[in-house]
């Protein structure tokens, strides 16, 4: 998933009455994005820090904003957040302004409707393929199966060969290791190397020229931005972003999904009934707000700016903790109500603003079709009492792993 909602607007009327906002008060000596406590339970946090002090500053120096309104404000504020973050390129996501809206227009001609109604057979064959070599009644672990099925969806996707998958496999488990290590030279070495699987399937198809396959990838080599050829740092950026950010997106929201639906029989009986694809796609949105694998943006200030009585200078760092906005009881009432058509309109779990998540369209294509394809290839999906569910560190959100047993 590249950037970080349904629209570029959204509506902060609530019939919840959440009790005056918090007032800026000193800031919390304790607040430590990766400390201890947000290690334990990340969410009792965020939404305490959320009720304490909305806006604060770890011991970085950056800022994290907590409350929904403040989070909607600076994501929609484009000019003063920007998302220049990075001294790597970033395409679309770490583009601002007029390049920015170039890229994005092309990005978005690949998640078209039209796109997505022809691609559902395509990842609703992988999903049930997948489900069918599952060992029924028996154990999985959802994350590890929402990743398998992430290799062979964007696989297929993108026309890249299936021997890749076994490949693809390892580099998410050494990206997930190199992440948790906040080692920067681990964190480089693992992204040369999957930069380099990229270049060898977009040289192949330079080399080729017309007769390169006709899939994703080679449409987009050929593409054009403001009348040129991409160059192959972008190709690879963009790349980089729909399959690097997908494949963890896509084994973390099937951790959640899965957790939820064996933890609440009701809800799953709910889905095998049939719902229409609509409905069923509210209810995993529902699902990701109450446990939001998705838990920050950054962003940059481009010049002085108040928010929630702090003064942020001109150049400093900001989070944005989706994860704590999705659970603003301002807004949602009690967070953990589970109220799939009455939240839709305030979810924040693919952003909001230009930059949303332009792969929102294929992540919830690829989530629906897995998710409908074990509640059919199985009877029942229950918690395995036998091992414990472990936790992601933040930054990252959802679960390490998820041991379930299928009936």
């Amino acid at each position: 998933m590249t950037e970080h909602m349904p629209s570029d607007e959204i509506s902060l009327d609530s019939d919840a009455d959440p009790g005056p906002a918090a007032a800026p008060g000193p800031l919390p000596s304790d607040w430590n994005p990766r400390g201890p406590r947000a290690r334990r339970d990340a969410l009792a946090v965020y939404d305490s820090m959320r009720a304490r002090c909305p806006v604060a500053r770890g011991p970085s120096g950056a800022w994290t904003l907590f409350a929904h309104a403040d989070v909607v404000a600076a994501a929609l504020d484009h000019e003063t957040f920007s998302n220049g973050v990075s001294r790597h390129l970033q395409v679309p996501n770490g583009l601002d302004g007029p390049v920015h809206t170039a890229f994005r227009a092309l990005v978005e001609r690949f998640f078209t409707r039209e796109r997505m109604t022809a691609l559902e057979p395509v990842v609703q064959r992988v999903a049930a393929d997948l489900v069918a070599q599952l060992r029924v009644p028996g154990p999985v672990d959802a994350v590890e199966l929402g990743a398998r099925y992430a290799v062979r969806a964007q696989t297929a996707w993108l026309g890249w060969p299936a021997g890749l998958e076994d490949e693809l496999l390892r580099w998410m488990q050494d990206n997930r290791a190199a992440t948790r290590s906040r080692d920067r030279a681990r964190t480089a070495e693992v992204a040369r190397r999957f930069d380099a699987i990229i270049r060898s399937l977009t040289r192949a198809r330079r080399e080729t020229g017309d007769d390169a396959p006709e899939d994703v990838t080679t449409e987009l080599v050929r593409e054009r931005v403001d009348g040129r050829e991409l160059t192959d740092d972008e190709i690879v950026s963009v790349l980089r972003n729909w399959t690097g950010g997908d494949l963890g997106s896509m084994a973390l929201c099937t951790g959640v999904v899965l957790a939820r639906l064996a933890d609440h029989p009701g809800l799953q009986e709910r889905l095998r009934a049939g719902v229409p694809d609509r409905e069923f796609d509210q209810v995993l949105d529902e699902i990701l707000r109450i446990d939001d694998p998705f838990v920050v943006n950054r962003r940059v200030t481009t010049e002085p700016v108040t928010v929630g009585g702090r003064r942020f200078a001109a150049g400093d760092r900001v989070f944005l903790n989706w994860a704590s906005a999705n659970r603003d009881p301002r807004v949602f009432g009690d967070p953990d109500a589970f109220d799939p058509a009455g939240n839709a309109p305030y979810n924040l779990v693919y952003g909001i603003g230009k930059h949303v998540c332009p792969g929102r369209p294929l992540a919830t294509l690829e989530l629906r079709a897995l998710t409908r394809a074990v509640l059919a290839g199985t009877a029942g999906i229950e918690p395995d009492r036998d091992r414990a569910r472990t936790r992601e560190l933040p930054p990252v959100g959802g679960f390490a792993a998820v041991p379930l047993r299928l009936r």
